[in-house]
């Protein structure tokens, strides 16, 4: 979901989603650029939050904010004006801020000697999903002329994605219980 919602859906689209309700790739483009420097201030703000709360909770409000937005950016494009600089601020300090609870995820799920090959395959399906995303709104956006059913569609998904991290707790205990198990147990062999 994550790259649904930023490269694939924000990142290709929202310059000519923008150019349909008539503001210019110009201005358009500025809006990326305004959340590329927000996007600095949230992931490093995320890293350090990440080092003193649950990265699970911090999840759920990254990608329920990050679908709040969306729900809102067919609103705020209609609007046009200062409306957009806002939702560029506020998606760009979400843009990458999940990197570091999701970084923290994984260690704790599958330990700290594979978290390295395990956050590659996430990555890989980072881009998997930014090249779906990508690709169904383009389609959405020829068939019915407007973007606002992606932006729904995957503001949607970005809360189903929220709220499955509240629920994942079980599946990282077992998983910890399990690696410190066989870690005893060839400590002892």
């Amino acid at each position: 979901m994550c790259g649904a919602s930023t490269n694939g859906l924000i990142g290709t689209h929202l310059i000519p989603a923008c150019h349909d309700f008539g503001i210019s790739e110009v201005r358009a483009a500025n809006l990326l650029a305004v959340m590329g420097i927000f996007d600095i201030v949230g992931t490093t703000a995320s890293g350090w939050l990440t080092d003193r709360f649950s990265s699970r909770y911090m999840l759920f409000a990254y990608y329920s904010l990050r679908g709040l937005s969306l729900f809102f950016l067919p609103h705020m494009l209609a609007l046009g004006g200062a409306n957009l600089n806002w939702f560029a601020m506020f998606y760009g300090l979400d843009w990458i801020a999940t990197v570091p609870p999701t970084v923290r995820l994984t260690s704790d799920a599958f330990g700290r000697e594979n978290t390295g090959v395990i956050y590659g395959w996430i990555g890989a399906c980072h881009q998997l999903g930014a090249s779906a995303a990508a690709l169904t709104a383009g389609v959405a956006r020829s068939a019915y002329g407007d973007y606002r059913p992606s932006f729904l569609v995957i503001g949607a998904l970005c809360f189903l994605t929220g709220f499955a991290f509240l629920f994942c707790r079980t599946a990282l205990e077992r998983s910890a219980q399990s690696r410190n198990e066989g870690a005893a147990v060839g400590a002892q062999a």
